[in-house]
């Protein structure tokens, strides 16, 4: 039987990903759903191209609404979400609802409510499968030394399903290691980044990407997300995640075991592979994407950030450290901020600068609920507003 799969956001970088892995394994995949949300003319394509599938436009009037129903009524067994930004977070919730597994490449869904989430992934028991390439690769490096350590029982292979993660993996993890390009101006000093352009910014060494992604990765916001959202999804401290700066992208991300020893997932730096992975699992299958040649010179880098020059990894630390509503936050102040640069209206420098300023309150309160969660993100946003 095929898998029924949804795309949301189809028209982006990481859909189009998607989609060329579903075509590539047409006798395994049955595409459902297809979204986007203002890109009518190359979903409308898309459409054509795979008649199958419900097409929506999110972005339209009463679009969101229109998603959520089809998200509901698309009957998916895998929902990737491709969805730039705190707009994704809505939509995963919906597909969580639908009883829906998720291919989850929308970070912000686990940083802006993570314990929300994850609460309801256990009360609806479906599986969060992790899309970045760094969360991916520890995903998988857990799930296979969890079935080494021990054979778990059926309420850990549920915890691993849900998160990565088991209620034994403590007894033998001692460190996630996630990796980091360092983007374009890894070797720029603060001086030198006071006035790089939106243009320079966009020109990411390794990975071709949307424009919000790529600027996060210039500023490290993207790997400071990636902290909070780990801490989530594997269930792990803050102080249990470290970040290394490996310019090659070939390493996608560690774990370090208690004895010492350092396991790594490598790949090329391609997000077909991780996506691929996640719509397949738990199977592992076979795939063309191509292989790591081992049969030419390959150096791999490795060195530590310098918070200093990159002050938004600090601030994640700093955020999922104190919990409530400090991640939601930090997302949505530098969500806020890189839009005014992408538009001309900050410097580059003035993202940090901007999110620390909203940070630098009381958002300490537990979130009930998700409306709370969406309230902490409109505030935010306001008060990155008055700053630009």
């Amino acid at each position: 039987m095929k898998k029924r799969v949804a795309v949301l956001g189809a028209t982006g970088s990481i859909g189009k990903s998607a989609l060329d892995v579903i075509a590539r394994g047409k006798d395994h995949f049955e595409l459902v759903l297809l979204s986007s949300h203002r890109n009518g003319d190359a979903l409308a394509a898309l459409g054509r191209q795979w008649p199958g599938a419900a097409a929506v436009l999110s972005g339209e009037t009463g679009g969101r609404e229109r998603l959520f129903a089809a998200i509901a009524d698309s009957g998916a067994d895998i929902t990737l979400n491709g969805i730039s930004g705190a707009a994704g977070l809505e939509p995963s919730i919906a597909a969580i609802e639908a009883g829906s597994d998720i291919a989850l490449a929308n970070k912000e869904t686990l940083v802006m409510a993570g314990p929300l989430v994850m609460q309801l992934v256990a009360e609806k028991k479906v599986n969060i499968i992790p899309v970045d390439s760094e969360h991916s690769a520890v995903f998988n490096l857990i799930e296979n030394l969890t079935t080494n350590q021990h054979q778990p029982t059926r309420t850990e292979e549920r915890s691993l399903q849900s998160t990565g993660s088991c209620s034994s993996c403590g007894s033998w993890l001692n460190e996630i290691i996630l990796t980091a390009s360092g983007g374009p101006f890894r070797e720029r000093s603060l001086k030198e980044m006071e006035n790089v352009t939106a243009k320079e910014a966009l020109a990411h060494p390794t990975w071709n990407m949307g424009a919000k992604i790529t600027i996060d990765s210039a500023s490290m916001a993207n790997k400071g997300l990636e902290v909070i959202e780990a801490a989530h999804l594997f269930n792990v401290p803050s102080e249990k995640i470290k970040v290394v700066i490996h310019p090659q992208s070939i390493v996608h991300s560690m774990i370090r075991t208690k004895d010492g020893a350092v396991y790594a997932q490598l790949s090329r730096p391609d997000m077909r592979h991780p996506i691929h992975a996640a719509l397949y699992w738990p199977a592992v299958a076979a795939t063309d994407l191509g292989r790591l040649d081992f049969d030419t010179a390959l150096s791999l880098d490795f060195f530590p950030p310098d918070m200093e020059r990159f002050p938004l990894l600090a601030l994640a630390y700093e955020a999922v450290r104190k919990g409530g509503l400090y991640p939601c936050v930090y997302n949505a102040a530098n969500e806020a901020a890189v839009a005014a640069f992408l538009a001309g209206r900050i410097g580059f420098l003035d993202i940090s600068r901007i999110t620390g300023y909203v940070l630098d309150r009381d958002w300490s309160t537990k979130p009930d609920d998700i409306a709370a969660i969406m309230e902490a993100d409109r505030q935010a946003r306001i008060m990155a507003e008055k700053e630009f």
